[in-house]
């Protein structure tokens, strides 16, 4: 049989590996597939999940449970030898290991960019996998229950302070939604009020959001200052030490909690450890039929979609490439898989051509924003939107049951606002076995006001 092997189970991979099973007849092929995380994450829920409107495991697909023929290896690719057919990973225990195949899939996706801003690898925590999304969540969350026992004063201030950092999907969704979350707080700590929330989105740009066009990424813009946002356009971080934000503008603030959305990056193993061409951004050159190489210079058993690759976007002649989301990613998965079969029976595989079916992005409860072309929605009508567009995208009917489920009891009864920030120090408790806890908030409080006194 021959061997095929997915490097990453991120949308693109994961429909690749889903598809393939249904596809390839018994004995036709073995499909294995590399990923050191055990799920997929549906990354358009990670905004939700950082407002507990949908539970962090539900915005996870198990790779093992969906995909019951192919082979997981639970490892980080760390190199890929094409010329010799094999590819190097290392598990999270033991020796690294080489797997064999006949046909490679490179689906490593992408990984946040980082720049070298003083601070921020210290502080910031990324919005691209639930495990941030639910540490963004409880921070916020702790932090609310930490300054309602305060008296105003920097230390207070410093933990009502949240600051995103991308003007992207993902940090506008996700600066709506914690905006939302906190707003909504105010219900429930009466020591809090309105004008104590200081949330501050920073963009490089003039402009956010994009993917939409000016006018409608105006309105966002509006609509997040009208709710208490501050929006930072044409402005860099440029330093974010131990909490203190820096702005390129001038501006200096104390901030408990920064969420970095700057962009992402190509995945280091594809950019740098491969034989596989890449372009000068690191990533996998590819033709319009997701076969990795030129018209000129093919390679031959080698396949690439999603963020990994530079995919010709044929819909778009000025594009240089398709847009990395995940409307492409997993279309492009499906196709990739039926692009694989019918080179295995000796068929020709097809281009990818896919015209946007538009933009959709949630700005917190009850509010959207939705563009097709010159048609625009905004407000509940959108948010409506957004909502049935992914709970109809995100992969199996237990999945969606799930969601909805989620959605239904929320309607119902409201949110969730319990922290488990304790659950990443779980052993906390046994080892203090009734002693009286450290008094690291008074510690804390101490040293700042200290560190200020001694800056005035």
């Amino acid at each position: 049989m021959r061997r095929i092997l997915i490097v990453g189970g991120g949308y693109a991979g994961f429909y690749t590996a889903w598809r393939l099973e249904r596809k390839l007849r018994r004995g036709e092929a073995e499909v294995t597939l590399v990923d050191p995380r055990p799920y997929m994450t549906y990354q358009p829920f990670l905004p939700e999940v950082v407002a507990g409107s949908v539970e962090a495991r539900h915005a996870a697909v198990s790779l093992r449970r969906h995909l019951r023929t192919t082979r997981v290896v639970a490892a980080t690719v760390t190199a890929v030898d094409h010329r010799h057919r094999v590819v190097t990973a290392r598990p999270a225990d033991g020796d690294t290991i080489e797997l064999d195949y006949d046909v490679i899939v490179v689906t490593a996706g992408a990984v946040t960019r980082k720049f070298p801003v003083p601070g921020i690898g210290e502080t910031a925590i990324g919005l691209k996998h639930v495990e941030e999304a639910v540490a963004i969540r409880d921070r916020l969350l702790t932090a609310f229950d930490r300054a309602s026992a305060l008296p105003p004063g920097p230390l207070r201030e410093k933990l009502l302070t949240v600051t995103v950092v991308g003007g992207g999907f993902s940090g506008v969704e996700g600066f709506g939604e914690l905006l939302s979350l906190a707003t909504a707080l105010l219900k429930r700590y009466p020591e809090i009020t309105r004008d104590e929330l200081r949330f501050h989105l920073v963009e490089a740009t003039g402009r956010i959001l994009p993917e939409v066009t000016d006018r409608p990424g105006q309105w966002v813009v509006r609509e997040l200052i009208r709710r208490g946002g501050r929006v930072h356009l044409n402005t860099r971080v440029t330093a974010a030490v131990d909490g203190h934000v820096v702005l390129s503008t001038g501006e200096e603030f104390d901030s408990d909690l920064i969420v970095w959305t700057a962009g992402n990056g190509a995945n280091p193993v594809v950019g740098s450890h491969t034989d596989l061409p890449v372009d000068e951004r690191g990533y996998v050159v590819v033709r319009p039929d997701l076969r990795v190489g030129t018209d000129d210079a093919p390679v031959p058993d080698a396949w690439a979609a999603g963020d990994a690759a530079a995919v010709p976007d044929l819909a778009v002649p000025d594009a240089p490439r398709t847009v990395p989301n995940a409307q492409h990613a997993y279309r492009q998965g499906k196709l990739l898989a039926r692009n694989i079969v019918a080179t295995l029976r000796g068929r020709e595989p097809k281009e990818y051509v896919h015209h946007s079916l538009g933009a959709i992005a949630t700005l917190g409860m009850g509010r959207g924003i939705f563009q097709y072309r010159r048609i625009v929605i905004t407000g509940l009508l959108a948010w409506l939107m957004h909502r049935g567009y992914h709970v109809l995208a995100v992969p199996s009917w237990e999945r969606k049951v799930r969601v909805l489920a989620i959605w239904l009891t929320q309607a119902l009864f409201g949110r969730d606002i319990l922290s488990l920030a304790s659950v990443q120090h779980p052993r906390d408790a046994f080892v203090a076995g009734g002693e009286p806890p450290v008094e690291s908030a008074h510690i804390e409080r101490t040293t700042f006001a200290r560190a200020c006194s001694s800056s005035t």
